[in-house]
């Protein structure tokens, strides 16, 4: 059985990751393993992380967004999505330059010796109008409901909330209230 916590993409870089590896240990960095991959912090704070994809290798700052990045090398893996983390692709060991990598991760860990950091932002969980008569009508639902910690909330709604039809959401709905009584998650069986 293969160990799920472990970066599997990794093995098709080895030689590359074991460069990355031995230049970033010039620097203060702590490695540490982060999700399942290979993580660098300074006071316990995340500043860099490395790891193989399909297609490329790479670096990924953190809190990149303040970086300089005067080589225009950073990218967005998710626009939209990601505000902080910028990567660093490469896509053979050729491409190291390790006099730049070392500045960029000196860069990150100045940035992040200042305080420099975007801080998540937390939504608040919306609630439609069907779900908000049936936890006004039912007391002993709502406070049910409201035990739950925001997460498993959003779970909660989302799902009834995805319905497109009307008989559906109230079939989702009849099926979770007893779950919501009972202090019962909507996907704990899979957890």
């Amino acid at each position: 059985m293969e160990d799920k916590k472990s970066w599997h993409s990794n093995d098709l870089w080895e030689e590359e990751i074991e460069t990355l590896k031995s230049i970033i240990n010039k620097t203060e960095l702590v490695e540490t393993t982060k999700w399942g991959g290979i993580g660098y912090t300074i006071n316990n704070k995340n500043v860099i992380g490395i790891g193989g994809f399909k297609n490329f290798f790479t670096i990924w700052f953190f809190n990149g967004v303040f970086l300089k990045d005067e080589g225009n090398l950073l990218v967005n893996a998710n626009d939209g999505v990601t505000k902080g983390l910028r990567q660093w692709r490469f896509t053979s060991k050729n491409e190291l330059n390790e006099k730049l990598i070392l500045a960029y991760i000196k860069e990150a860990i100045a940035n992040e010796k200042d305080g420099k950091s975007i801080k998540p932002t937390k939504k608040e969980v919306e609630i439609s109008e069907f779900f908000q008569s049936h936890l006004d009508n039912d007391t002993s639902f709502a406070e049910a409901f409201f035990n739950f910690s925001p997460y498993k909330q959003k779970e909660f709604l989302e799902y009834i909330d995805s319905a497109k039809q009307e008989k559906t959401k109230i079939t989702r709905f009849e099926k979770i209230k007893p779950m919501i009584l009972t202090n019962i998650g909507l996907n704990d069986k899979y957890r």
